[in-house]
């Protein structure tokens, strides 16, 4: 977009603001993040800091009106969610102009660029505790949240990689070379690790209703404190796979000598929250994480998503961060099962 367009398409969601819910917006700032929405901060004439979703015409719009709900859902739960604005008819997501729409309060803090700290790590095992405890009793969502890394074969999956570099040299990929060492690197694990790591999975894992993508970029911190959980996907989905993404994100992984301290800090303080995860699941979301990162090629190709510059560079950095963070896991698994062994249903050590 060049400015004159955002200029009117800032124009025409101020329209919406003040028809839909009354809001006179004051200053307008595009937030250049997120495929699948247009996203803008807003501070309203009498004060209000505000953010914008517009979503794309593509969008499932069914599927936004219940992640917006089992957002309000949380927040009512005490968890700290954004508040979101319901419209003149008492609608969480509003038609207008087209296209749909969701207004929240803005969280104060931000999404956090660098690995997380012991102390942060804690909060979000604290808060994702307690989320996971609240939404048992969500009813369940029809979307499903897949689980290649439980349910794909290894050969489907290895031969992926090869359509995946057909993909990148389609697009002119900038460092072909590494890429190509990268997927070799892929498809070797795949076939080298992933059956020892499905052996040592309980036979059954816990589904409910979750968040579905309680992940770094999705979490609102100012200093050591989550502030806010967003960007929610409402969706059916197992604890413990949502669990390990978190306590090995891959930022922190791949950045931080802490990050084994951090994975045990979360899960403990995780459990003090939400006892009733049976504790074989709970010690298995390093395999669930390990599993989920190698049967996933986000972020291995770009130009797909018609990201902005800084949107597209994060995606590419998650994809290399990803990289480093499955050859530490499948490193340290050992010491991470015996870290995970004292584990106990009220948090901490047996």
């Amino acid at each position: 977009m060049d400015m004159s367009d955002e200029d009117r398409a800032a124009a025409l969601m101020a329209d919406v603001l003040e028809d839909r819910y009354g809001l006179v917006a004051d200053v307008v700032e595009p937030v250049h993040m997120g495929t699948d929405t247009i996203n803008r901060r807003v501070l309203t004439e009498d004060g209000l800091r505000l953010y914008v979703k517009e979503y794309r015409s593509t969008a499932d719009v069914a599927a936004a009106r219940i992640a917006w709900d089992m957002s309000e859902y949380c927040r009512a739960a005490r968890i700290p969610v954004p508040r979101v604005w319901p419209d003149i008819d008492g609608d969480l997501v509003t038609i207008a102009e087209g296209c749909a729409w969701a207004v929240t309060d803005e969280a104060p803090g931000r999404v956090a660029t660098t690995a997380m700290s012991v102390a942060l790590a804690e909060q979000i095992g604290l808060v994702a505790g307690r989320m996971h405890r609240v939404l048992a009793a969500y009813p369940m969502p029809k979307q499903v949240q897949q689980s290649r890394w439980r349910l794909a074969t290894v050969e489907d999956t290895a031969a992926k990689c090869g359509s995946v570099l057909a993909m990148a040299i389609r697009q002119g990929h900038e460092d072909l070379d590494q890429l190509r060492l990268d997927l070799d690197q892929r498809r070797a694990d795949l076939h080298g690790h992933v059956h020892r790591l499905r052996e040592r999975l309980p036979d059954e894992l816990v589904e409910q209703a979750l968040h579905a993508d309680l992940t770094r970029t999705n979490l609102i911190v100012l200093v050591d404190t989550v502030t806010g959980v967003i960007d929610f996907r409402g969706a059916r989905a197992m604890p413990a796979w949502e669990l390990g993404r978190a306590a090995f994100d891959p930022r922190t992984v791949a950045n931080s000598p802490e990050w084994i301290a951090c994975a045990q800090t979360m899960v403990s303080a995780y459990l003090a929250e939400n006892p009733s995860l049976p504790l074989a699941e709970v010690r298995a979301c390093a395999r669930i994480a390990l599993l989920y990162m190698l049967f996933s090629f986000y972020g291995a190709t770009t130009s797909e998503y018609g990201l902005p510059p800084a949107a597209e560079a994060d995606l590419k950095q998650h994809w290399r961060e990803r990289q480093t963070t499955i050859r530490l896991l499948l490193n340290h698994l050992d010491e991470l099962d015996d870290a995970f062994s004292g584990l106990s249903a009220g948090g901490g050590g047996a």
